[in-house]
């Protein structure tokens, strides 16, 4: 009896995981060594991502408990499971860059923001700028034409003190 016990908790802790991640990465990780998963796991091992190797039985009753029953077909075989939180690019980028130095784990499918992706769109996620240059982007796009707007005021002031200078140079020369 306590084993099943422990199985509904998996269950519920599967569902909550998927519950509160912005990005949910399936991933076949056969092939990989006890290093190279170490290495993984170290590489996504911060604040908001967990990589876990779950069981499809749980996974799968998880899955369909919270909605994403359609991804029970696509997740066959061997999974272990990215769960992030917070961002959702930069363990894209992590996972992307593990499969470019071994060639040995395979993304299967994900979940972005609620949506069910394919990898194509997880490796889109990963190709994009990290999340301090968007926002340095951003701020210097907004702060363009508020810089523009101070010149030109400035530029008015400016022109403004000229000509009360002249008057004033004038008056005294006269």
């Amino acid at each position: 009896m306590p084993n099943i016990e422990a199985k509904k908790q998996v269950v519920k802790e599967t569902e909550q995981r998927l519950k509160d991640a912005k990005l949910v990465i399936f991933t076949d990780y056969r092939g990989l060594t006890v290093a190279e998963m170490t290495d993984l796991r170290n590489r996504l091992r911060v604040p908001g991502v967990t990589y876990k190797v779950v069981t499809n039985t749980m996974t799968e009753f998880a899955l369909q408990n919270t909605g994403y029953g359609e991804l029970i077909p696509l997740i066959e075989g061997p999974n272990a499971v990215v769960f992030s939180n917070e961002d959702p690019v930069g363990p894209a980028k992590t996972v992307f860059e593990f499969i470019a130095k071994y060639k040995k784990l395979e993304v299967k499918v994900g979940i972005l923001e609620g949506q069910m992706v394919g990898a194509d769109k997880i490796k889109a996620l990963a190709d994009l700028p990290p999340r301090e240059v968007l926002v340095a982007k951003v701020l210097g796009t907004m702060q363009a034409p508020i810089t523009s707007f101070v010149y030109v005021l400035n530029a008015n002031l400016s022109g403004l003190a000229r000509v009360l200078d002249q008057i004033r140079e004038q008056k005294q020369a006269s």
